[in-house]
């Protein structure tokens, strides 16, 4: 960002105030400039780092940080991490009655997660309103019946082996 045109600005407002002064305004004036030309850049530069102070409040966990670049400042904008599930309210689901949302952290293994965000690609849809479709799909097939998720039969051999020694 070029500071050269705000402290322009000043030059030229202090020139006009001096005018009216008379000659002695006029020569305190210019040789006042340099010196304010160095105050007012550190005095922008200070409003704007308090600025990019409560962007990046705001904008936690990412960041805009302002660098000098030789007399201008330059802005350094670091987003956020991506979330897994977009942080938009997803469309409620058919048979949502009030349509309100609940936040759930969901922790999938990395294999599971590619094929989620796998079939949410083919579908058109983020990977939070594909699990929305999901989970609500698994609820609405088992809904008022009391029985439990479907399991393989692998899952219900699990945890039933014979273990030791036999001769």
């Amino acid at each position: 960002m070029d500071l050269t045109p705000y402290v322009d600005t000043l030059r030229r407002e202090l020139a006009v105030a001096a005018e009216a002064g008379g000659d002695e305004a006029r020569e305190l004036a210019e040789k006042l400039t340099a010196p304010l030309e160095a105050a007012a850049r550190l005095t922008l530069l200070d409003a704007l780092s308090a600025a990019m102070d409560e962007v990046t409040r705001e904008l936690a966990p990412g960041s805009v940080d302002v660098r000098l670049r030789g007399l201008d400042p330059d802005f350094v904008v670091t987003p956020p991490p991506a979330e897994p599930f977009t942080a938009r309210t997803p469309p409620p689901a058919d048979g949502d009655e009030d349509g309100t949302t609940a936040r759930v952290n969901l922790r999938l293994p990395a294999h599971l997660k590619a094929r989620a965000e796998e079939a949410a690609n083919r579908d058109g849809l983020s990977v939070n309103a594909w699990l929305v479709r999901a989970v609500s799909a698994a609820i609405d097939t088992g809904s008022g019946t009391g029985t439990r998720p479907r399991t393989t039969e692998q899952d219900r051999t699990a945890g039933h082996g014979i273990t030791g020694w036999a001769r």
